[in-house]
């Protein structure tokens, strides 16, 4: 068990590093093969969290980005509060299929569409409506996904920016993940932070090798890598979900 979860971490730890998300859905798509959802989600934990951090802070401009996004950040706060979806542990409600699913769509968008559409303009009343839909989401999954990815990509931002603003959300929603997951325990499935701790190190291993692949890919092929990865994960959680994989 404990060489299965090394593997699953660098792998996905790599691919983290290389398109900025990626190692909670490729966890917890893996993990779940042997594994409840739940306890799949405590083992998410440390790793991610730690490599949320180093995602946010390796290109500095942190307190800017929260002047920006703070209005997105206390969204996913109160949607992991007072979430409107049945949350993690306490339901069988297919979550994973439906966010997989509206992942590989918007994946086989970009790839497809010329223009992305540019929401920068509506940014100040989209933020928080996409914020609380993101942590509501989180606590009923494990994973911040959508709507959060999608709508940062359309604000148009940079490679490193995108990369960063993904971070900083991917930090709060852990953040609230973890303080759910320790009020809302499930029975025989408490936070195992000895094992989430050793998944750290394939972690960050991964995510090193993942920042190195992504400094060498040119921005438009950047891109592409982003939207086919959002493709791929899709498909695979939507096959995990209905046990095809």
């Amino acid at each position: 068990m404990i060489g299965f979860v090394i593997a699953v971490f660098a792998i996905a730890g790599m691919i983290k590093g290389t398109i900025g998300l990626g190692l909670p859905a490729v966890s917890m798509g893996l993990l779940t093969i042997f594994i409840s959802p739940y306890q799949a989600a405590t083992l998410l934990i440390v790793p991610s969290m730690v490599t949320n951090f180093w995602q946010l802070f390796a290109e500095g401009h942190v307190l800017k980005l929260i002047r920006r996004f703070w209005p997105l950040l206390l969204g996913i706060i109160v949607g992991s509060i007072w979430s409107i979806f049945p949350t993690l542990g306490h339901s069988e409600f297919q979550s994973e299929a439906l966010l997989g699913g509206m992942l590989a769509l918007y994946g086989l968008y970009g790839l497809f569409s010329k223009n992305m559409p540019n929401l920068a303009p509506h940014e100040k009343w989209l933020s928080p409506i996409i914020g609380y839909l993101g942590g509501a989401l989180t606590v009923a999954t494990g994973v911040v996904v959508i709507p959060v990815v999608p709508y940062l990509q359309s604000l148009q931002l940079k490679r490193d920016e995108l990369v960063q603003a993904l971070g900083l959300s991917f930090t709060i929603s852990t953040l609230c993940l973890a303080v759910f997951l320790q009020q809302n325990p499930v029975e025989n499935s408490a936070i195992d932070y000895k094992m989430s701790l050793i998944a750290l190190l394939p972690a960050l291993v991964g995510m090193w090798l993942g920042t190195k692949i992504r400094s060498r890919i040119p921005e438009q092929k950047f891109r592409k890598v982003f939207f086919c990865g959002l493709v791929i994960f899709g498909g695979y959680m939507m096959l995990h979900q209905f046990g095809m994989i």
